[in-house]
């Protein structure tokens, strides 16, 4: 399958997940033998320091029929990761997961099910999330935010598993931004997109890249990567706020000369109100600096320190 060329590539990133290796690959093997299509299997080992960079040279022993691995120097994020893949992917078709198994690979049939149907992506949205309450209703809100903000309509952001045709996979590697949101930028280049409803299972063993920091940062790097909308809203904030101030101003103004009222814990609860929107805005300013500073700097997505794949006609090496 390796040897000729395939229809379908899937792409995995991988960040120390030991204890799902050994039932991903078995599922996903099954799952895509299955199919009777010609199919790649290519995983990204974003620097893994547990044992999964030996499961993963293992498991390409036993199948580098079908199986690409790529290994980073580093850990350099989930859509970098991806983002090597798809450098490199050789399908018409292109179908990304994640290695913790809350997405299942017995749904890529689905995708591609559907992606016979015309669509040129079809993007997975978790229908009855396992996650926990506050996680749930955070993505949810987060959601509706980046939707609203980034004119984007995709139901779920958060959701790997998706499946896309080789054009806009092609135009997503060709953007050289230092932070891109793949699922994000796939559904802008997208002619005719759907949303189905995938399985989200459990989390059987390992836990969750994410911390609520990454989630801030994925969710500022959206914004700041896609629309001027948040510029637009300072915008109208500081000119709302202007005038609050200027009718505050003669209020206290009459006060003064009028009634000889004195009062000083609005005033400073005002004051406060104002540097907070300021420093914000401020930080807001500087997301949109910090991305064109690395934009003009063009530095490495990612450094690779070692590729596993079948040679074939002189390439590749294992």
């Amino acid at each position: 399958m390796i040897g000729n060329k395939p229809k379908v590539s899937v792409v995995v990133p991988v960040f120390n997940e030991q204890e799902n290796v050994n039932e991903l690959f078995g599922r996903l093997l099954k799952t895509m033998d299955e199919t009777k299509e010609a199919y790649e299997i290519i995983i990204v080992d974003d620097g893994s320091s547990d044992k999964t960079p030996q499961m993963l040279r293992a498991w390409f022993r036993k199948r580098s029929d079908v199986l690409r691995i790529i290994t980073f120097n580093g850990n350099y994020g989930q859509y970098v990761a991806i983002l090597a893949g798809f450098e490199r992917v050789r399908g018409d078709v292109i179908v990304t997961m994640d290695a913790d198994l809350q997405n299942l690979p017995e749904e890529i049939p689905n995708l591609l099910s559907k992606m016979e149907e015309g669509y040129d992506l079809v993007g997975g949205y978790r229908a009855s999330r396992q996650d926990n309450w506050f996680r749930t209703n955070a993505s949810r809100i987060v959601n509706i935010m980046r939707a609203k903000l980034t004119g984007i309509k995709t139901k779920d952001h958060g959701c790997m598993l998706r499946a896309y045709k080789r054009i806009i996979v092609d135009e997503v590697v060709k953007t050289r931004e230092t932070s891109t949101f793949i699922t994000a930028l796939a559904q802008k280049f997208a002619g005719n997109p759907i949303d189905i409803p995938v399985t989200h299972a459990e989390r059987k063993a390992g836990g969750s890249k994410y911390n609520f920091y990454k989630l801030v940062r994925i969710t500022f790097d959206l914004m700041t990567g896609f629309s001027l909308g948040p510029l637009h809203v300072f915008t109208m904030l500081g000119m709302i706020i202007s005038a609050m101030s200027g009718v505050y101003f003669f209020v206290e103004l009459f006060k003064r000369f009028v009634s000889h009222h004195h009062g000083y814990g609005l005033r400073f609860a005002f004051v406060f109100l104002l540097l907070s929107v300021i420093i914000l805005g401020i930080g807001l300013l500087g997301e949109y600096l910090g991305r064109a500073y690395f934009a003009v700097c063009e530095h490495p997505r990612f450094v690779i320190r070692d590729i596993l794949e079948k040679k074939r006609k002189g390439r590749g090496k294992q």
